[in-house]
């Protein structure tokens, strides 16, 4: 942790995160992994009684009024719990709680957000179907209007929390216009667990076990109009402020499981011996931790100058380039230092002996879900791109190209 980038709140918050992870009961992180809880509802009602929840919202919502860099504090200690700790704790309260505060009514705080910051009731995010995992736009589940309410039909799948939550954000089609654009013909809805919401099917994970991941099928679900979440076929500017939690809170998190993998990795080879010496005495061992250490501290300096370039109001198109960048490197680099601390671990490290491998598979969802690394990268060299065009109309750059012997010998210079 970076404690001189934190205020002494800050601080305090964050050593509040901690106590609250020592909490946790040893049995609960095995029942999780062993798909016993379904989901952790215990675990939850706890973080919200203890006010962890949600700390970057207004307090008269139950939040406590501070900001992003306070949030990946937070996230990353929840992460060092376990990945999927962390998954479920994110995304009610920072997912769908975000989504809430930032477009939904008075009323609709009132009765959804106070409530689940407090843990008194769960929320999960409905955005992937069946058909389709990243292709947002091309949402199948569609909400028919009906006078005074929406009739809504359609699955979404790999809901976190599908099993546990009491509501759930919902993106469904309600523009059936021939040739109308996808941006104009989405909605989000708050849609309470009720009749016609099914959780049908399970999934058994490779890692990230616990949560309630499940299939969700909507048959004839009866919305009231209230429950529009922001304004009828405006579902693209929620989901465009959603990316912020949803992929700085993943990358954040992340940090905190691979934190752990590298801790407990340097202790064993402290203590392990081979050829009578510790093998951190080695270079073949204590190079792959530094590697490791390095990432590490990388990860993390990439992941906070984006949380402070959120709470700094960054034009955002630089800051989705940089969630994206963070996404990306932050997810990857930790699997790297996970794969670095069971390998210097070894044999031994591919059992349960150790968290290693629990830790192991649970991360590599960190680079999958909210967005996989080649739709980051996507996002990246279009920002990128678009970014260093601007620069360029507007020449606020010195040419460098002009800064070569033989720069203008323009017959040389080919592009087509």
């Amino acid at each position: 942790m970076f404690d001189y980038l934190l205020t002494q709140e800050q601080i305090k918050l964050r050593d509040e995160a901690r106590d609250f992870v020592k909490w946790v009961p040893r049995q609960m992180v095995l029942d999780m992994d062993a798909d016993t809880i379904k989901f952790p509802r215990e675990f939850l009602q706890e973080a919200g009684r203890r006010n962890l929840f949600g700390c970057r919202y207004p307090k008269e919502w139950g939040g406590r009024g501070m900001d992003w860099v306070t949030t990946g504090a937070m996230l990353e200690e929840i992460g060092t719990l376990g990945y999927e700790f962390a998954c479920v704790f994110g995304v009610g309260a920072e997912l769908v709680c975000d989504a809430i505060i930032q477009h939904g009514t008075d009323a609709q705080k009132e009765k959804y957000v106070r409530p689940l910051l407090k843990g008194d009731i769960f929320a999960a995010e409905c955005l992937t179907e069946p058909r389709g995992g990243s292709d947002f736009f091309g949402a199948t589940t569609k909400a028919e209007d009906h006078g005074d309410y929406f009739l809504l039909n359609g699955q979404k799948r790999f809901i976190v929390g599908g099993e546990g939550a009491d509501y759930f954000l919902v993106y469904a089609r309600t523009n059936f216009e021939p040739g109308v654009k996808s941006q104009k013909a989405i909605t989000a809805f708050i849609v309470d667990r009720g009749p016609g919401v099914d959780t049908k099917y399970l999934y058994n994970l490779m890692g990230c076990r616990g949560g309630g991941t499940a299939r969700l099928v909507f048959k004839d679900v009866k919305v009231p109009k209230e429950n529009v979440l922001g304004t009828l076929n405006g579902a693209y500017e929620v989901f465009n402020t959603m990316m912020i939690p949803e992929r700085l809170g993943t990358a954040i998190m992340t940090i905190g499981s691979a934190r752990v993998a590298l801790e407990i990795a340097t202790h064993y080879t402290t203590r392990r011996k081979a050829f009578g010496l510790p093998i951190n005495t080695f270079q073949g061992v204590s190079f792959q931790v530094a590697e490791g250490a390095m990432l590490l501290d990388a990860a993390r300096s990439l992941g906070y100058t984006t949380c402070k370039a959120v709470d700094s109001g960054m034009n955002i198109d630089r800051v989705r380039r940089m969630i994206s960048e963070s996404k990306k490197f932050i997810t990857e680099s930790c699997q790297k230092i996970v794969h670095n601390a069971m390998q210097v671990i070894g044999g031994i490290g591919y059992t349960n002996v150790f968290p290693i491998e629990r830790i192991y598979r649970d991360v590599r969802l960190a680079s999958i879900w909210t967005g996989t690394s080649e739709v980051m990268s996507m996002i990246i060299a279009h920002e990128w791109y678009r970014e260093q065009k601007k620069i360029r109309a507007e020449s606020k750059m010195r040419d460098f190209e002009a800064d070569a012997a033989e720069a203008f010998a323009e017959e040389e210079k080919i592009y087509e």
